[in-house]
């Protein structure tokens, strides 16, 4: 009986609704820190910062609750002057909220850097040293020899040039590449969905060039020449089909996207493919 009147006590009435609303405050704070803890391990599609001012970039990754970095300004004569021109990480990958993402603006004129030295290193090796000094690979064309796929010759407008010689940053020199003693051949990459800048460099690193440049009737001026995007290439894409190294691809542009279906999707596939290619 006694134990009957305590339950029914206001004192024990009163204990109960305190120890209830203590408990609710308490799962509430408990829902409330896993839905932040959830959103903040969200993650992020990266978007496309090329083509765009500082400003805007800024604008689109506050949006995104993203933050970058402007890590260099190197010339490139295809590219818009002053906007973004490449970025990491690369469209369409997915990062947590509050990342830095880095940008490097396409100068408004060319600096001026000294020429390094490449020969004697592989292609790879003389990509990465020409960037980080402000110059690009540009043409790649191949003689036999035991070096396989090493730098024989550095070469500026057809001409040899030696280390320490003066040009504009983002010049591009055209190599001389060792072929081996055998019939070395590289596979035809897919390049449908590309734009001529990103073909180039994938090219590149599959020992191959850029031959013809074909726009069709819906490119009219410098603008949409660079934002043009390849639609058709010359051999076609195929797993089995081989080039010699130093052969050209033909390429095919247009700003029609009626010529491309899924172009979103093929756009990223082929950016994760030719960030892969680093990898190989």
């Amino acid at each position: 009986m006694e134990f009957l009147k305590f339950l029914i006590s206001k004192r024990f009435l009163k204990n109960l609704i305190i120890a209830a609303s203590l408990s609710i405050v308490l799962l509430s704070g408990i829902f409330l820190w896993l839905h932040i803890f959830t959103r903040h391990n969200q993650t992020i599609s990266v978007p496309d910062f090329s083509g765009l001012t500082e400003e805007e970039a800024g604008i689109i990754a506050s949006s995104k609750n993203l933050r970058f970095e402007i890590t260099d300004s190197v010339f490139y004569k295809d590219l818009p002057k002053g906007l973004i021109a490449k970025q990491n990480p690369k469209p369409g990958e997915k990062v947590k909220q509050n990342r830095r993402i880095y940008l490097t603006k396409n100068a408004v004129n060319p600096e001026k850097v000294a020429m390094p030295t490449v020969t004697g290193v592989s292609l790879r090796q003389a990509r990465t040293i020409l960037e980080s000094n402000g110059l690009v690979v540009g043409k790649l064309s191949y003689k036999p020899d035991i070096a396989m796929n090493v730098v024989l010759e550095q070469k500026h407008n057809d001409s040899l040039i030696l280390a320490g010689a003066i040009l504009p940053k983002g010049s591009e020199i055209n190599l001389t590449l060792g072929k081996g003693l055998s019939n070395e051949t590289t596979a035809v990459p897919n390049l449908i969905g590309f734009s001529r800048f990103l073909a180039k460099e994938y090219l590149n690193d599959r020992y191959l060039n850029i031959g013809g440049e074909i726009y069709d009737s819906s490119v009219k001026n410098e603008e949409d020449s660079i934002a043009s995007f390849i639609w058709q290439q010359r051999p076609e894409f195929n797993e089995e089909f081989r080039l010699q190294l130093g052969s050209q691809v033909d390429i095919f542009l247009t700003i029609d996207s009626t010529k491309l279906p899924f172009i979103d999707t093929l756009v990223i596939e082929g950016g994760d493919d030719y960030e892969n290619l680093f990898n190989e």
